[in-house]
């Protein structure tokens, strides 16, 4: 019987493993691209403003392949949909260091916004069905792994740039090294998805919880797009400190947000989802507001502490409790609350932009923190379980 019990540890382990190199893969892949674009930008001769149209054709692509990304998952399993979709993501990188001029970028840029969509949508439906199978809450965990992932990539883009590798040349190593992972951990996967085996619509408009956890996302990930684009132009402008110190306040939010992913779930098991997320938005308010009164280098970086940790289980959550959705298949429940968060990810840095125009920027953060504690109330409203 005990050896029985460790046969089985182990193959949940391996399971949760294989589960966890996919969410490698998509931050790994992502961060490389991300650490090139001021290289590639320079190679093609492209001004900000064209730049700027040019890195549209990602979030385009994302948006529109949403409701389809679910449909596929639903329809040929997350474990077929994931594996494809790994591959593409990662073979695409080269040709994106590839491209000869803006336009070439876009459409590959587009591409890889629909891969990495469905990547991200099947690669947490299998994250759902690890946690039915582990019984408690391990999907943080593996968004801290894509986190983690990105330190690694911007690490690796940064020696590749020191050792002057051509954007594309970096892209091959890592699209070699991704695909070697996939290969390794694709025979681990999940073979059926949560809900699979019941009828399920696979296109149906979301219940009002589906919609409730949809707003959450939409809250979270329009601070998280604050603090992507915004955090250093804060620094900059507001805060003033050294040079070399502009970057530390989203420095500080990114450790947080990565430390507070592996920390949720035990947070999850012991205090429940519903806490936690009502934490968050406290947390993320809390972060702005200290940042917005005491505009001051220190006081500042610990109200960015508090935001990185604030969101930083928020979107893992909401996709846990979505993908266990009563009346739409995992798949289709996840690309629902995708589809609005994604929303807040977008519109969140123009709106930033627009309001520090009108008025300047601390009010223009004082309109994202009350966005952060409409988590708490939403929260409070949403069936969780």
């Amino acid at each position: 019987m005990d050896d029985l019990l460790i046969l089985e540890q182990r193959k949940k382990r391996t399971l949760r493993f294989s589960v966890a190199t996919f969410f490698f893969v998509a931050g790994l892949c992502f961060a490389s691209w991300a650490s090139r674009i001021a290289d590639i930008q320079s190679t093609l001769h492209l001004n900000n403003a064209e730049l700027g149209s040019v890195l549209l054709g990602l979030p385009v692509g994302l948006l529109l392949s949403l409701p389809f990304a679910g449909i596929l998952v639903a329809r040929f399993g997350s474990r077929n949909v994931v594996l494809s979709a790994a591959f593409s993501y990662a073979l695409l990188l080269p040709l994106l260091g590839l491209t000869i001029s803006g336009w070439q970028l876009m459409l590959s840029l587009f591409l890889y916004g629909i891969s990495g969509n469905i990547l991200n949508i099947s690669v947490n439906t299998q994250a759902v069905g690890a946690e039915y199978i582990f019984g408690r809450s391990i999907m943080a965990s593996f968004h801290g792994i894509w986190s983690l992932a990105g330190f690694v990539g911007a690490a690796l883009g940064a020696l590749f740039i020191s050792l002057h590798f051509l954007p594309y040349q970096h892209f091959l190593i890592i699209a070699a090294t991704a695909s070697f992972l996939i290969i390794r951990a694709s025979s681990n996967l999940i073979p059926l998805d949560v809900n699979s085996s019941e009828q399920r619509p696979v296109f149906s408009l979301p219940d009002k919880s589906l919609i409730n956890l949809g707003f959450i996302a939409f809250c979270s990930m329009i601070c998280e797009g604050t603090m992507f684009d915004w955090s250093s132009v804060y620094f900059k402008r507001v805060i003033r400190p050294s040079n070399d110190l502009i970057a530390a306040g989203y420095t500080a939010f990114m450790c947080t947000m990565a430390l507070g992913r592996f920390a949720a779930d035990h947070l999850a098991s012991k205090y429940g989802k519903r806490r936690v997320l009502q934490l968050s938005g406290v947390l993320t308010a809390a972060g702005l507001l200290l940042a917005i009164t005491a505009p001051y280098f220190f006081p500042a970086i610990a109200g960015f502490l508090l935001v990185g940790a604030g969101v930083s289980s928020v979107v893992p959550f909401v996709y846990s409790i979505a993908g266990k959705s009563k009346t739409l298949s995992s798949g289709v429940a996840l690309a629902a609350v995708s589809t609005i968060g994604y929303f807040g990810f977008l519109v969140g840095p123009p709106v930033i932009g627009f309001i520090a125009q009108i008025v300047n920027l601390r009010v223009s953060f004082c309109v994202i923190a009350i966005l952060g504690i409409g988590i708490t109330f939403l929260a409070r409203k949403t069936i969780i379980a």
